[in-house]
């Protein structure tokens, strides 16, 4: 598979307009995956850019979109790891913008989207990465999820995931990536949290910014790639885990992720561990809900296919 480009729109703007790179990973979801680029192309921003879709483990097949002034649209496969993680990072290594923004391939973003996080940016020069708020569509309605602040510092995303700073929202300078903040973690199993991952990371290293309003659309409707796989969750929570030492500085924050384990292990039947750390989550924060979740699943008291359903329901993951 080799790198395609379908078509290159004429240049347009100065040195000073910002050039932006948007990394859309995909996977054998061709509609779903020329939606997100057209939402990028439909951006309203004083700047030009790229879009870079990486194959992951498919064909390269560009799809025919109308191309604004100053932007251009190009295909490459995913040279690096397989998965979400190498998908990222090859895009990232092929980017030659200014700015990195991440797309996964069934999320969409709303008009504004862009022009905010650029002018954000120029009004905090210090931030290491822009997020937005989203709008969840689980099948039914949509529900908008919100950060809890404009502002997050490293405690925060420790204490709490801020599940409504998407990975679909994230824009970056690409120095930063590719220098004091580094690409994606391809170690991650399955690629899991890795978008967790970076913001723990880039909130160590600077700001988290967020232009707190729903400007992305995300999908949860059961077709992520990652739905049902309880048992790479909990081996991936676990690497997070050892990874990031500073969750143990905090009991609420070990909590909440042995907590997680816990959940992924009882829903991938290994009932045993799963109460081990269940009891140990409870231990250190005993207002965990998904410890004791997690050993009603091991108990076979509930099935965590009704949890999921409940939660998505409300806009929230498991």
């Amino acid at each position: 598979m080799t790198e395609q480009v379908r078509a290159q729109a004429v240049p347009h703007g100065g040195r000073d307009t910002p050039q932006v790179s948007v990394v859309i990973p995909t996977h054998n979801r061709p509609q779903l995956m020329k939606l997100a680029v057209e939402s990028v192309l439909s951006q309203r921003a004083p700047v030009t850019g790229e879009v870079i879709i990486v194959f992951d483990a498919c064909s390269v097949d560009v799809p025919e979109v109308a191309l604004p002034a100053g932007w251009s649209l190009r295909g490459v496969p995913n040279s690096r790891t397989r998965g979400l993680a190498g998908a990222r990072n090859s895009g990232i290594s092929d980017a030659r913008g200014d700015y990195v923004a991440f797309l996964d391939d069934d999320d969409v973003w709303l008009p504004g989207k862009l022009a905010a996080q650029i002018d954000r940016f120029a009004e905090s020069p210090e931030a290491v990465v822009v997020g937005t708020a989203m709008v969840v569509d689980n099948g039914t309605e949509d529900v908008v999820r919100l950060a809890p602040s404009e502002n997050l510092t490293h405690e925060d995303f420790l204490r709490n995931r801020n599940p409504g700073v998407h990975s679909s929202s994230l824009l970056f300078r690409r120095a930063d990536l590719l220098g004091p903040l580094g690409l994606i973690d391809e170690e991650l199993p399955r690629s899991y949290g890795e978008d967790y991952d970076i913001l723990l990371r880039a909130s160590a290293l600077g700001a988290v910014t967020v232009v707190n309003r729903p400007l992305v659309r995300v999908l949860w409707n059961g077709q992520s790639y990652y739905f049902g796989q309880w048992a790479a969750y909990a081996e991936a929570l676990q690497y997070l885990l050892r990874k990031h030492g500073d969750f143990a500085t905090t009991p609420g924050a070990i909590g909440r992720i042995e907590a997680q384990v816990a959940f992924a292990l009882a829903s991938s039947r290994q009932g045993r561990d799963a109460r081990r750390w269940a009891r140990r989550a409870i231990s250190n924060d005993p207002r965990q809900i998904k410890a004791y979740l997690a050993i009603a699943i091991s108990l076979r008291l509930l099935t965590p296919a009704a949890v999921t359903r409940i939660a998505q329901r409300f806009g929230r993951g498991i």
